[in-house]
């Protein structure tokens, strides 16, 4: 240290701190040998308090205002130091400026997943992070717990601290709450204050409180939210069928942005299978509500039936003419062995009385009288 600095120290009589770090908890006012002037002034702002200590002692502490030291407003430690007359002379003594407005800009989250057993899910992993504010409510015990003779002691030497101690109390804080996890948004603040609560009871010993606590959000594994959100889309789409078709869709969505990779033909093929899809739909949307009375069951055709025929009557085409049909028609005399006939099958039209399968029907039919003789 400079001989002007020095002297400065010598001459200066104002003892006070203005922070413009935001950030500082505890701040040791810098003096030569600690020494300190009889009558010097001492500024505490608000949200300030002042802790005097004396070889290693915590002595006199001051809240907001304006003092003039001197043995009669610093009784404990005139009484550390045995001064019963007075003093003029500088004394020596440490003064630490302790910030008692509330901290805002910490953070906590989770590293690690905490487990819990979800009535619903049944076992789950869940991360969460958010923001809290800090206030010292007892400068004394953060000096004696925390700071001990560090000049400068700032928020981010005990941001991960607060953190552990918050990740710690957030799993049972959870687990008692009794809360499905998918409920737990609906019920993020009361959680909250209850960890606030709990959380200032056990950082009590620090001489600090937790003002404010904020859950921003508690999330489920990537997985567990791929597969939520695929549950979702099927409540919504209401069933299987339709859930095909949005699939198939974004399918077609997804072909048709990538012309190079055969998308036109995938889009068509897809296109068709969703054609078809929404047809069948439509169908049964159409139908009656009532389940139609099952047809009854066609009988098979009689033996020897076989395909329909087809015959020529006053060179017109008639049939199909069932087997037993043509018979009726033989036995009327409308049917005879040159009748022309035709069936699948068949190269050409063919007189009847060639084709085997028709035999049958002018064997019962009596040939044509012979011509009467004369004088019979």
């Amino acid at each position: 240290m400079s001989f002007m600095d020095k002297l400065r120290g010598q001459l200066i009589d104002i003892i006070e701190f203005l922070d413009s770090s935001r950030d500082t908890i505890v701040w040791r006012f810098p003096r030569q040998g600690n020494e300190i002037k009889n009558e010097a002034k001492l500024v505490v702002r608000e949200g300030q308090v002042a802790v005097f200590v004396n070889e290693g002692r915590l002595a006199d502490v001051f809240g907001p205002g304006t003092y003039t030291l001197s043995t009669q407003n610093l009784p404990i430690l005139s009484t550390l130091k045995g001064w019963k007359h007075g003093f003029n002379s500088p004394w020596k003594a440490e003064v630490y400026f302790v910030t008692t407005r509330q901290f805002t800009d910490f953070k906590w989250g989770t590293q690690n997943p905490v487990m819990l057993r979800d009535p619903e899910f049944g076992a789950v992993r869940l991360r969460g992070f958010g923001t809290y504010s800090l206030q010292v409510t007892d400068a004394a015990a953060l000096l004696r717990q925390l700071v001990g003779t560090d000049p400068n002691f700032r928020t981010e030497e005990i941001g991960e601290f607060f953190r552990q101690n918050i990740v710690g109390a957030l799993g049972p804080a959870l687990a008692h709450a009794q809360v499905a996890a998918l409920d737990l948004a609906a019920n993020q603040n009361v959680i909250a204050g209850r960890l606030a609560t709990e959380l200032t009871t056990s950082l009590a010993e620090y001489g600090v409180a937790i003002t404010r606590f904020v859950i921003e959000n508690i999330s489920f594994p990537p997985e567990v939210e791929a597969a939520l959100d695929k549950k979702t889309q099927m409540a919504v789409l209401g069933n299987m069928q339709q859930y095909t078709q949005f699939q198939a869709a974004n399918a077609i969505e997804t072909a048709a942005g990538n012309p190079g990779g055969g998308g036109e033909g995938m889009t068509m093929g897809l296109g068709l299978a969703v054609g078809q899809q929404m047809a069948q739909t439509l169908a049964g949307s159409q139908a009656p509500a009532a389940p139609a009375a099952p047809a009854a069951a066609a009988p098979p055709p009689l033996p020897g039936a076989g395909a329909p025929w087809f015959h020529a009557t006053g060179g017109a085409q008639s049939g199909p003419t069932s087997l037993a049909e043509l018979g009726s028609l033989a036995a009327s005399g409308s049917f005879t062995r040159e009748t022309l006939v035709w069936q699948d099958g068949m190269a050409a039209w063919t007189a009847a009385g060639s084709v085997p399968a028709l035999a049958s029907l002018f064997g019962a039919v009596p040939p044509p009288l012979p011509p009467a003789t004369p004088g019979a």
